[in-house]
């Protein structure tokens, strides 16, 4: 079973060596995706609300290129940059999980760390494919 990767130029290139996601089997891990509009090369306006729904059309642009969407995701993981942005960031990250997919939601770890400046997050997912 050979690994495949994935590319969509609706979504932030890579600024290093790595696919926006690989497939194996029915296994997809997308890559973690900024806040960065794939248009315009810029971070996203908005904050930490505005970033967050950046990353989300980014995770949809990476996830509709291998033929998958939000339902087929099992786990995300998040990355924030402050302690102080979690209930902002938790309220728009509940409103489009709940938009974009259907129960039971994938799983959610969050962490704290640091980014390169200007990005307020990032996020990664794991789908598993039919």
């Amino acid at each position: 079973m050979s690994k495949q990767a994935v590319s969509t130029t609706a979504a932030p290139a890579p600024v290093a060596v790595y696919s926006q996601a690989v497939r194996k089997g029915n296994i997809l891990q997308v890559a973690g995706q900024v806040g960065v509009d794939p248009a315009t090369g810029e971070v996203a306006d908005g904050g930490i609300a505005g970033q967050t729904r950046q990353v989300f059309a980014n995770l949809r642009a990476v996830l509709e290129a291998a033929g998958a969407d939000f339902d087929d995701v099992v786990m995300m993981r998040a990355y924030l940059t402050d302690t102080a942005h979690f209930a902002e960031f938790n309220e728009v990250y509940n409103e489009l999980v709940t938009e974009l997919g259907a129960e039971p939601y994938p799983a959610r770890t969050t962490v704290y760390v640091g980014l390169p400046q200007g990005l307020l997050v990032e996020i990664d997912a794991l789908a598993v494919l039919d």
